[in-house]
């Protein structure tokens, strides 16, 4: 293993002015993977006091809690006491954090045990913990008692899954067995946390990871519609799944982007409440779509999500079941329905969905779905007017024209972009103030 220089420079700081350091936690997990770090974080028996003495471009990030971010030519690193935190009163902070010379204490204190090996040029690694058996061996343990880490942070639940989905490992039995019996304490956590490991899940090389937040009882609490979801069967020839087996198939289907897993994950939220079934005992879900959408703004709120992925994720899932003929003037139409800002995503959607299906009929939608995405393209490349924004005359032109200023202008806007939508080459201004004039 070898330490990035500016790393081994504060370590080798630290120890020539008396004191211990090593680097600690993920950085370490992922050099053993024979993964690039993004962060370096440094662990050290100097206070924090005394680190600010040695270096001299310091920040005070978390000086409560012993963390000193050193500054090496504009490069933060965080420098953090070894600690021992004292009893938990909320589900994430400790009450009080109590200082220590010993590195054992600080490694102990830390979440599993991947996490808690530390290294220096000098001593190399320090596994006191097994956490290089259970990296090869591929498992998420906690360090030491389970039921204590998860009842000091109710979050390391959730990570435990994220780290799974991230590594492809599988959770220690008595790990997933201490989640089982504390998943109710997520609900103490707050959203803003439960979304930042929620994504770096569902981005992760193994979405289908979310399986194992359902069993473990963690999705219940911060997305019950999921539990709905993987409740409701699907007895039509076009699936083979409950709607969540269909849903989790799918994430593994499209490309690990935030906004795309999102919609994928809960495009389909709404069949547990439109679930029909005819005289035949098939199943429908008439107005899925639409309904989806409106539960999934609720659900990312709920989240905290940010406006704009909020937006973005509804427009996916209102559309995804949307299918136009394969004619031009259809696809055009369609395009300026939906709106040219959700493609081509909309297709990465729409093809996750399918291939997450059963085999029925799928070579057909395969072929609808590529010619249609075909289409689009021929659209986009020929710059064919699909808006309001995009016609060759605007409200001033009308006016010049004749018309007066006012809610009449956006209307006749709106006609002259059927018309175009119909006929692209009509795009032109004297053409389209020749239909202004024939209409007035």
């Amino acid at each position: 293993m070898k330490l990035p220089e500016k790393a081994a420079y504060l370590i080798g700081e630290l120890g020539r002015h008396g004191y211990e350091a090593y680097a600690v936690g993920g950085c370490v997990r992922d050099c053993v993977l024979g993964r690039t770090p993004q962060d370096w974080d440094i662990t050290t028996s100097a206070r924090p006091g005394q680190v600010k003495e040695i270096f001299r471009h310091t920040i005070d990030t978390g000086i409560a809690h012993g963390t000193v971010t050193v500054m090496v030519d504009h490069e933060g690193f965080e420098v953090t006491t070894y600690r021992i935190d004292g009893e938990y009163e909320d589900a994430r902070h400790p009450k009080e954090v109590i200082f220590t010379p010993l590195l054992r204490e600080d490694l102990k204190r830390r979440d599993f045990t991947i996490n808690a090996m530390a290294y220096n040029d000098t001593d190399g690694l320090v596994d006191l913990f097994g956490g290089l058996a259970d990296l090869k061996a591929g498992v998420i343990r906690c360090v030491g008692d389970p039921s204590e880490r998860f009842t000091e942070d109710a979050l390391r639940m959730l990570r435990a899954v994220r780290f799974a989905a991230q590594l492809d490992f599988e959770i220690a039995h008595e790990t997933e067995a201490a989640i089982r019996q504390l998943a109710g304490n997520l609900a103490r956590v707050s959203a803003e946390r439960i979304q930042a490991e929620l994504v770096k899940l569902l981005i992760s090389d193994h979405p289908e990871k979310i399986a194992a937040a359902y069993a473990a009882g963690l999705t219940g609490v911060f997305l019950p519609e999921f539990d709905a979801m993987m409740r409701t069967g699907q007895n039509n020839p076009h699936h083979c799944y409950t709607v969540g087996e269909h849903t989790i198939k799918a994430l593994t289907h499209v490309p690990a982007e935030r906004v795309l897993r999102l919609a994928v994950l809960l495009h389909d939220v709404a069949k547990p409440l439109c679930r029909s079934v005819d005289e035949g005992g098939i199943d429908h879900f008439y107005g899925h779509p639409e309904r989806g959408s409106e539960l999934a703004g609720q659900i990312l709120r709920r989240l905290k999500f940010d406006n704009e992925t909020t937006g973005r994720v509804r427009g996916l899932i209102r559309w995804h079941d949307d299918n136009p003929p394969l004619s031009d003037r259809s696809i055009r139409r369609a395009v300026s329905r939906i709106g040219t800002g959700l493609y081509p995503e909309l297709f990465a959607v729409k093809r996750a969905d399918l291939l997450a299906q059963s085999g029925y009929k799928r070579e057909e939608k395969l072929s609808y779905l590529a010619a249609y995405e075909t289409a689009w393209k021929e659209i986009v490349e020929k710059d064919e007017c699909l808006n309001v924004k995009q016609l060759a005359v605007n409200g001033q032109d009308l006016i010049a024209a004749g018309m007066r200023p006012g809610k009449e202008i956006g209307e006749m806007l709106k006609t002259l972009l059927e018309a175009v939508l119909d006929e692209p080459e009509k795009n032109t201004k004297e053409q389209l103030l020749a239909l202004v004039s024939h209409i007035l």
